[in-house]
């Protein structure tokens, strides 16, 4: 039976260098070595596959090599994208992570407030979460860094995109197309763990609507908890009135694929009697070909970290905010209504918006 390989220690390291313990320390903490005994060292890291433990490193540095991510319902579609970009960025660095998942309010308040993991960390990512005024000064006295990605505070650094332009992108793709009754479906205010996004999209969908002088009808706008079968069953609804709508935009995929199931109930064809755009361009959009705005979720993930690190490394001055581009992914599940199908031109390539053809 093969053994199990222990990890390297220190020890090891200055065993295969030919150096002591002491010189090996030096060498991780940016100390005074020779040239030639620096180069056995970092050979010796390399081909042991050492890595320092954040408990010793901490001993002598008074860091803890640790990163904190803060992160809601991590196993939701779009906050495992985030999380890949985490978790690769984090792989390149000589910091090990610890993930906060939120899924309550009362959990929100303890990670961001009495428990925030600032004191077992260098530094901390919050994710989709917006601080408060209180605990922003909080981190701010800690005086470690603190980065948010899809959140916003005046006061901390943050990388997020425009959502009510994203909601505005969707529709206007819709209008062009020629349809008139186009439906909202989105998330129901969460007050107590504050999102947003889904509002703001909704905001840019109501936007569009009135740059386009038509009417937002309360009637075909429906909100929910989060979820494809809420999205099915409120869908069902939409398509049930006496002037079921031509196309939905939901606010995001996970809900686009509740559409999409609910109207293949209902007798609708998608595109034909129906069109439909979803938001965040999941890893599954492709394959069910569906029209959704992209936004760079794993991209995101991996730039927060960066962020982070650079503040750790004290980099110098950097932008305190961070817009993230959008991009409209024209796939299968859009088309003209049927009342305009057969006119000329094609809307996907409208130069008021940037259009990528998706697979």
């Amino acid at each position: 039976m093969q053994r199990m390989r222990t990890r390297a220690t220190i020890a090891d390291v200055a065993a295969q260098a030919g150096v002591g313990a002491s010189t090996v320390s030096r060498v991780l903490n940016g100390g005074q070595v020779s040239g030639r005994a620096h180069a056995r060292v970092v050979a010796a890291i390399n081909d042991l596959g050492y890595r320092p433990r954040a408990s010793a490193r901490s001993l002598v540095t008074g860091s803890t090599g640790t990163l904190a991510l803060v992160i809601p319902f991590f196993t939701h579609p779009s906050a495992v994208e985030r999380l890949r970009g985490v978790l690769g960025a984090v792989d390149t660095t000589e910091y090990e992570l610890v993930v906060c998942n939120v899924s309550t309010a009362a959990q929100r308040d303890e990670y961001l407030g009495r428990r925030a993991p600032l004191d077992r960390s260098d530094g901390l990512l919050i994710m989709s979460l917006a601080p408060r005024d209180d605990e922003a000064e909080a981190f701010r006295r800690a005086g470690a860094p603190v980065v948010l990605v899809d959140a916003f505070h005046p006061s901390l650094p943050c990388l997020r995109i425009d959502d009510v332009a994203g909601g505005m992108l969707a529709t206007r793709h819709l209008i062009e197309l020629g349809h008139e009754r186009i439906a909202f479906l989105g998330d129901r205010p969460d007050p107590a763990l504050g999102f947003i996004s889904s509002d703001r999209r909704r905001d840019g969908y109501r936007r569009a609507l009135q740059e386009a002088g038509i009417p937002v009808r309360r009637e075909l706008q429906r909100e929910g908890p989060h979820g494809r079968l809420v999205a099915h069953r409120l869908t069902r609804e939409l398509l049930s009135l006496p002037e079921p709508p031509t196309a939905i935009f939901a606010a995001s995929d996970t809900q686009a694929l509740g559409v999409l199931e609910a109207a293949g109930v209902e007798g609708f064809t998608v595109p034909d009697d129906l069109s439909v755009v979803g938001f965040d361009d999941l890893e599954v959009a492709p394959y069910v070909g569906l029209t959704t705005v992209h936004q760079p979720l794993e991209e995101s993930g991996r730039r927060g970290v960066q962020r982070l690190v650079a503040a750790l490394d004290n980099e110098g001055a950097l932008p305190h905010e961070q817009r993230l581009d959008l991009e409209l992914m024209v796939r299968r599940t859009t088309a003209p209504p049927p009342e305009r199908r057969g006119g000329s031109g094609d809307p996907g390539n409208s130069p008021r918006r940037r259009v990528r053809r998706g697979s």
